[in-house]
């Protein structure tokens, strides 16, 4: 039996990340196929508890407990991590999954130490084979896929690569009950104070969020020429990122950077302007579904890396393809 927790995470408006809702189905899935149980935590404070529960309920989710509390206004590693293995332990669970966020790359760590159980970080895939679970992952640069499996009876902790699983669309949407609970902190307990918090005032598409991504490497020579590649991104609702070679040009913004010393991104279609395919690079994007490359040195290894290759120069096709972008969204 699979009882899972799933850790769900909310964006600015306090709507579900999209990347969670993959999470949350492939769980469903799990517990089924292991007559187990799924519950879903929330922590922070100000939530619309029953738009989150309709959110989570068309996932499969049987149990949804909400932490809200002015506490955990910002994130807080000393109160959330507190928070989190308390739930944890109450709860009893086999699983805790998470989207690999920069919050769970914090939490779930701590959560193993304090729990005793085993983890495994930015998986790609989780499977049973003869009632035995087994986890997927990348390593060194996506050379390998490593597959584990955990041998103890202890808790897995378990985070997974944004858009990187694919669950099955159809779930079993099952009455779900709302449990607000409170947690209370000693002053002691809180040993680090959070003084200011600057959030982005960006409405760019996170790259680890985003379905498309279209990228651009030193080829694009300068910060105005990504210009080009801002405005095939509006059209399709896509991102936009960068090579570290661009970056490190001062072409673009380290935020923007995807490889192995950047952002780890999954996306459905990821579009390579002007990048050679260095295995750094390769790192933070090799588990795309679908990789188009554009590039006019027919040698650059990109092309034995994707699954559609332009040997050309960007400044020419990417110009016609937002044109012909333009022409089938039109139609």
């Amino acid at each position: 039996m699979a009882n899972i927790l799933v850790l769900i995470e909310t964006n600015q408006e306090k709507d579900l990340v999209k990347s969670i809702i993959p999470v949350l189905k492939t769980a469903r899935h799990l517990a089924n196929n292991t007559n187990g149980s799924l519950t879903a935590v929330l922590i922070g404070q100000g939530f619309d508890s029953g738009k989150i529960k309709e959110q989570v309920t068309s996932c499969g989710v049987e149990k949804l407990i909400v932490l809200d509390d002015p506490a955990f206004a910002v994130y807080n590693p000393d109160l959330y991590i507190r928070a989190f293995t308390k739930i944890i332990k109450d709860q009893n669970v086999d699983f805790i999954f998470g989207v690999n966020s920069l919050i769970a790359q914090d939490l779930f760590p701590a959560a193993s130490f304090h729990t005793g159980g085993g983890l495994v970080m930015d998986s790609t895939g989780i499977s049973v084979e003869s009632s035995v679970v087994f986890v997927t992952k990348a390593m060194y640069s996506n050379k390998i896929i490593a597959k584990i499996k955990f041998t103890e009876n202890k808790p897995k902790l378990i985070t997974f690569r944004p858009n990187a699983l694919m669950p099955k669309d159809v779930v079993e949407t099952l009455r779900c009950s709302v449990s607000v609970d409170k947690i209370n902190f000693s002053p002691n307990e809180q040993k680090q104070k959070i003084r200011e918090v600057k959030k982005s005032e960006s409405k760019e598409i996170s790259l680890t969020e985003a379905n498309i991504i279209i990228s651009g490497g030193r080829a694009m020579g300068s910060w105005d020429n990504y210009k080009i590649l801002f405005e095939v991104a509006s059209l399709v609702n896509a991102a936009v990122g960068a090579s570290r070679a661009a970056v490190d040009s001062g072409y673009a913004p380290h935020s923007m950077q995807v490889g192995q010393t950047g952002k780890t991104v999954s996306p459905q279609l990821y579009i390579a302007c002007g990048i050679s395919g260095a295995i750094q690079h390769f790192a933070g994007m090799g588990s795309s579904k679908v990789i188009v490359a554009i590039n006019k040195d027919s040698n650059a290894p990109i092309f034995k890396k994707c699954d559609y290759g332009i040997v050309d120069d960007l400044f020419k096709v990417v110009p016609v393809l937002k044109e012909e972008l333009k022409k089938i969204l039109a139609s």
